[in-house]
């Protein structure tokens, strides 16, 4: 999280930038605190990159809560992972972008573990086995 100055102190040219990840996506947030409310992930509305209502509600969650749907510009690069991994990065990445903005909404977020990353990833396959888990099938004979 860094809030970067593009140009002069005007407070039109400050954006906030955030990370989130989650699984192997990772989204990289550029939050524009005085903005139309316009939110666009790899060049595209947000809303036709994400097709899911489960996913759209994911993404859209934290500015919700914030009550920022209309004021804020956002921007969104990910890449990695599925479309749901992505969904979960952004999510985070926006709710971090928006703490940096308004303190106060800390600790609403972190009590709706908007500020956790989900540790959760796939298990790596270990040597001597099929899979993860899976083990080759043994025969005594």
């Amino acid at each position: 999280m860094k809030k970067t100055e593009a140009g002069s102190a005007d407070s039109q040219k400050q954006v906030i930038i955030a990370t989130g990840r989650r699984k192997t996506a990772t989204a990289r947030v550029y939050l524009r605190p005085v903005g139309r409310g316009r939110f666009f992930v790899n060049g595209k509305k947000w809303d036709v990159y994400f097709t899911t209502p489960v996913q759209k509600s994911l993404v859209i969650e934290p500015l919700e809560k914030a009550g920022l749907e209309n004021s804020v510009d956002v921007k969104v690069r990910v890449n990695g992972g599925g479309i749901t991994g992505q969904a979960g990065a952004i999510r985070l990445g926006l709710a971090r972008a928006i703490v940096s903005i308004k303190e106060e909404l800390s600790h609403l977020f972190k009590k709706e573990r908007f500020l956790t990353r989900d540790p959760r990833a796939k298990e790596r396959k270990k040597y001597g086995q099929k899979g993860a888990r899976k083990r080759f099938q043994w025969t005594k004979r």
